[in-house]
């Protein structure tokens, strides 16, 4: 059984490993080509942007 505040690599690793991955595929939409690519471009790398901002808020306000 797990001790409270103890967190399974699981746990820890997900949030970073879906920031990744949206980086990924923004990077590569955006070197694809132009339309459709753009917007998968700007949303996967806008997403991360956004998920830092919100953890930045979060942690001040622990």
């Amino acid at each position: 059984m797990s001790k409270p505040g103890h967190y399974s690599l699981k746990a820890i690793f997900a949030i970073p490993a879906i920031v990744a991955v949206m980086s990924l595929i923004g990077l590569v939409g955006a070197l694809l080509g132009d339309g459709v690519w753009d917007w998968i471009g700007w949303s996967g790398l806008g997403a991360c942007v956004v998920v830092m901002v919100w953890a930045l808020i979060a942690r001040r306000h622990r």
